[in-house]
């Protein structure tokens, strides 16, 4: 298992810019892909951005595609998840995910952090 930490929530106005950290501890985190999701009110949970064990492989949803990017950095056990252009849509809870399958991490992971707010004002 790998525990999951997500940061740098917060609120900002539409246009502006932030970038989520997801610490992960325990298990070989480059053994891992890492995902972000979003849960709006109301809504649906949300797939968002991807990226594999290695780095070299993204993946993001076409609603975020284009002002988002997803990295990591395997030194510091981390993935980021930088948005800019953000939208008032983009308001959410963020969740970072983990899962050694590529497919399983965009559709269904099975290990998840506890979520950080995203508020976007208009």
């Amino acid at each position: 298992q790998v525990q999951l930490v997500e940061s740098g929530g917060g609120l900002v106005q539409a246009g502006g810019s932030l970038r989520l950290s997801c610490a992960a501890s325990g298990r070989t985190f480059s053994n891992y892909q890492m995902g972000w999701f979003r849960r709006a009110p109301g809504k649906e949970r949300q797939f968002v951005a991807a990226i594999t064990w290695n780095g070299v492989s993204t993946s993001y949803a076409n609603s975020v595609k284009g002002r988002f990017t997803v990295s990591r950095d395997s030194s510091r056990n981390t993935v980021y998840l930088q948005m800019n252009s953000l939208k008032p849509e983009d308001t959410a809870v963020y969740y970072c995910a983990a899962d050694r399958n590529w497919v399983a991490v965009i559709t269904n992971p099975t290990m998840w952090g506890q979520g950080t707010q995203v508020t976007i004002s208009s």
